[in-house]
């Protein structure tokens, strides 16, 4: 029988796999950060562009799914961090939209500010669209400053439910030095997984000869910042719910228990983080192989996937409080009602068929290396 807490745990898993799906697909802003440093001149800068523009949109919506599923299946949690960390939020949006407008106007007749004034632009989304996204989840480890009371609803001067404690309004997650490991880990892994993917596309010899050796200096600080979140945040305490009383307390080593006690889980992490290992290491090892980018993006997957499981199963809170515990979210206190939970997983049921097609159709579009003739060819540049 598919009972409410199933539901609960069944829509956090998806969101947990779409996080894992954006954080692999963020090799296109991994790109982008290396368009003034990978390519040498406007031609080779001129390729770099539309091969990453054939996969922006991807990412775009991949984002804008992500958000969705929160705001449909985890309202209170979208309220509370969308409606009072929006500083940060604002700032990730800003990034996101000037990648959008730069791919599609920067070629286009009559464009005053020059190509390299959107490139400019999409080097900034690269840099800054990944690094806060990965201070923002690491939000879901360290915690946040909010309250949340839902008898506020009946104040007529602020009726809000939850409201943020800090002025800073989500920008003061940068003052925790945690959230910067993370940040820093997602964007190293985004050009980690760039250097791949260019290695896999592209034709030039002498781009992806250039992307082999970035590939090194990428992936070091990747791994190192990676271990220190992870070893950091395993050795501290967690925000674990009783799953009685509901009440809310920091329990040491709790998110590494999680993975203890959810052995599944904690396989395919561990998995996860050989398969990235292992696709950096063969691309860096040979200089003939060129598909670590599957292995490396598989792992990423599954990586960021159990990443977000150990913060929302095993009676724990996914986005805390550090202002007021009891106000910390948890799948149970911020999920929508059964009913729209089941009308959701009904839906739910075509992604893999979405999923399928994307497959197909990026197979389709990836059947040889990417060259500039593609571009005469395709018929659509950037």
């Amino acid at each position: 029988m598919i009972t409410y807490s199933f539901l609960q745990h069944y829509w956090w898993f998806l969101i947990s796999l779409i996080g894992g799906l954006l954080s692999f697909l963020l090799f296109v802003q991994g790109g982008q950060s290396m368009l003034f440093s990978l390519a040498r001149d406007k031609k080779e800068r001129h390729i770099l562009v539309n091969a990453l523009g054939r996969k922006w949109e991807y990412t775009f919506t991949t984002l804008v799914t992500f958000g969705g599923a929160m705001f449909a299946s985890f309202p209170l949690f979208y309220s509370t961090s969308f409606g009072g960390a929006y500083w940060v939020w604002m700032a990730i949006l800003f990034c996101f939209v000037i990648q959008a407008v730069s791919y599609e106007f920067q070629s286009k007749p009559g464009n005053v500010y020059g190509k390299r004034t959107y490139q400019v632009f999409l080097f900034l989304n690269g840099l800054l669209g990944t690094f806060l996204l990965g201070t923002a989840i690491a939000t879901f480890f360290t915690g946040s400053e909010f309250t949340v009371g839902k008898g506020n609803i009946t104040d007529l001067i602020n009726p809000t439910i939850s409201r943020w404690e800090s002025a800073w309004h989500g920008l003061e997650a940068l003052a925790n030095p945690r959230n910067w490991t993370l940040g820093l880990a997602v964007f190293f892994l985004s050009r980690t997984l760039a250097c791949l993917f260019f290695i896999n596309r592209l034709q030039d010899e002498k781009l992806v000869s250039r992307a082999r050796k970035l590939l090194m200096f990428n992936a070091f600080p990747f791994v190192l910042f990676f271990l220190v979140f992870v070893i950091w945040t395993f050795a501290s305490p967690g925000f674990a719910v009783d799953p009685e009383t509901k009440e809310v307390s920091m329990v040491l080593y709790k998110y590494f228990n999680n993975l203890l006690e959810m052995p599944v889980v904690g396989i395919l992490f561990v998995a996860g983080v050989l398969l990235v290992l292992l696709g950096i290491g063969k691309s860096i090892i040979s200089s003939e192989y060129n598909k670590g980018i599957w292995f490396s993006g598989i792992g990423t997957v599954l990586t960021v996937c159990c990443l977000l499981l150990i913060t929302g199963f095993n009676n724990t809170a996914f986005y805390p409080s550090t202002h007021d515990l009891q106000s910390s979210l948890t799948i149970e206190n911020a999920s929508s009602s059964e009913f729209t939970l089941s009308v959701m997983a009904v839906v739910s049921i075509l992604v893999p068929i979405v999923l399928g097609y994307i497959i197909y159709a990026w197979g389709v579009m990836e059947k040889k290396p990417f060259d500039v003739k593609d571009f005469e060819d395709d018929g659509h540049v950037y």
